[in-house]
């Protein structure tokens, strides 16, 4: 089916009411993954998407209706991303909602192993002659935003995979980290620290002193700098949630932090990181 919906069928639509092409510093491997994971929309791409929900998923591709900003009063469409590995493109189709028929085409090259040549297309029906240049300014940078957040993404990804970055932190005892005083701790708040080879940030919520991984257990997001809520740590890649006490997610999430770690404060007013 993916052949039958492909590219061949780009000939027969309208020239484009615009193109856009880059190269990116991830091998073909990286994008192919990218571009099936719809899941990282309303949280790596939050300012172009403020919601998701799937409705069907395969080796295909998949379809889900998606939430446009501004937030308090979204707009709804329904987006199918099908592939052809084969051809190596992919079809981007808005099924229903505003810009209903609209047909992005994207062709992947392999310049080489590291990289991967993007080139787009962006087939919009409707749109009047004196329009096409703003609207299709407007996707090019929204395409331009969208790849750049991307392959940040698949770079840290690959680094990570092939082990040229800190994985997710391992299991196991290891001596606890002295913090210093619990005052001086306070105000060098957020902190990160390195505990043996295994990087942990130590903040402040709530009047509480939390610490967490920096590496999320899911694909790897980078939890640095995340968002903190009701005692969870959030990655900004899938908005996936663990809490900082348990490690634990939210019923249903497919993972788990695999060490728990907490800040543990003597009879003196020293602190500790303690990871078990």
């Amino acid at each position: 089916m993916a052949a039958q919906d492909g590219v061949s069928e780009a000939a027969a639509q309208p020239e484009p009411i615009a193109r856009y092409a880059r190269r990116v510093a991830a091998p073909l491997e990286r994008v192919w993954e990218n571009v099936l994971d719809w899941e990282h929309l309303p949280h790596l791409h939050h300012d172009s998407f403020c919601g998701i929900e799937l409705e069907e998923s395969g080796a295909w591709g998949w379809r889900a209706r998606a939430l446009l900003p501004p937030r308090p009063k979204p707009t709804a469409l329904t987006l199918e991303v099908r592939i052809d590995r084969a051809a190596r493109a992919y079809h981007t189709r808005t099924l229903a909602g505003p810009g209903a028929g609209t047909d992005i085409v994207t062709r992947l090259a392999t310049p080489d192993p590291a990289h991967t040549d993007v080139s787009v297309a962006f087939h919009v029906p409707g749109v009047p002659e004196r329009a096409r240049e703003p609207v299709g300014t407007g996707y090019v940078r929204l395409y331009t935003r969208l790849w750049d957040q991307d392959e940040a993404m698949m770079v840290r990804r690959e680094a990570l995979l092939s082990g040229r970055a800190p994985a997710a932190a391992r299991p196991g005892a290891r001596p606890p980290l002295a913090l210093g005083p619990l005052a001086a701790l306070r105000a060098r708040l957020p902190l990160r620290v390195d505990l043996a080879g295994d990087g942990f940030r130590v903040v402040e919520h709530a009047g509480r002193l939390l610490a967490h991984p920096l590496v999320c257990p899911h694909l790897g997001g980078p939890l640095d700098e995340a968002a903190v809520e009701g005692g969870a740590v959030i990655c900004p890649w899938h908005g996936y949630r663990f809490d900082c006490e348990t490690g634990r997610g939210p019923g249903g999430q497919c993972c788990r932090m695999a060490v728990r770690a907490r800040v543990a404060v003597g009879a003196d007013g020293l602190a500790q990181l303690v990871v078990e």
